[in-house]
């Protein structure tokens, strides 16, 4: 587990659920945690550089903007593994990327415009990749909202 400083706890904390959308968002959680511009940059950055930041970003609903989704589960054998995964990331509408165990060890989630741009998509990836491809649609949503209380670490 990596040891956080006070600094970047507290800015983990702001942004899982309230970064600001100011013309300088570093500066407004700097006045929230009683610091400076530089210091809130600067701990964002240690945080990315630790790999515990990945990304910086709105989330939205897809469906509320006419998209569809799906998770899609490939057989990929070890050898592969790497190659197969860079094609499946080329593509924009991927959005999480998984190893697991088992016959299907690469799931992906897709988005895109439409069913018939998810299949073209899946057949694509299929054709590029030559792996065994199993498409499987949420027939149910479930969201889960996860914030982490990270508590106080001490610098």
């Amino acid at each position: 587990m990596t040891k956080l400083r006070k600094i970047e706890t507290q800015v983990l904390e702001i942004i899982q659920q309230d970064f600001p959308l100011t013309p300088r968002p570093y500066e407004e959680l700097a006045r929230r945690l009683g610091s400076s511009e530089d210091e809130v940059f600067k701990a964002v950055q240690s945080l990315r550089k630790k790999g515990i930041i990945r990304r910086l970003g709105g989330s939205f609903d897809s469906r509320k903007i006419g998209y569809k989704s799906t998770l899609v589960a490939l057989s990929v054998p070890k050898t592969r593994l790497q190659e197969v995964v860079t094609i499946v990331n080329s593509y924009p509408g991927v959005t999480h990327n998984y190893e697991r165990e088992g016959k299907y060890n690469v799931w992906f989630t897709l988005i895109a415009e439409s069913e018939q741009a998810i299949e073209e998509t899946i057949a694509e990836i299929r054709n590029k990749t030559g792996a065994e491809i199993i498409n499987l649609p949420a027939t149910h949503l479930f969201k889960i909202k996860v914030d982490f209380d990270l508590g106080n670490n001490d610098e």
